[in-house]
């Protein structure tokens, strides 16, 4: 499902800078794609965060947990 996202933004991308252009709603299309790409992104950084883990010297390991 991303790589039809980002496919279908890309097009977007293109075509916006076409004499073409966008019509208004493949600009509402095109910012409502890009808002949900970064949405996913986010999620799949904070879970990348989540299994992140410090181990010190005497053994010990903490926890990164990210704020939101």
């Amino acid at each position: 499902m991303l790589d039809e996202l980002i496919q279908r933004i890309n097009e977007l991308s293109r075509k916006s800078r076409t004499d073409e252009g966008l019509t208004e709603e493949e600009k509402k299309e095109q910012s409502e794609l890009r808002q949900k790409y970064r949405d996913c992104f986010k999620q799949n950084f904070v879970s990348q965060l989540d299994t992140i883990k410090i181990k010190y010297e005497d053994g010990s390991e903490h926890k990164i947990i990210p704020k939101n």
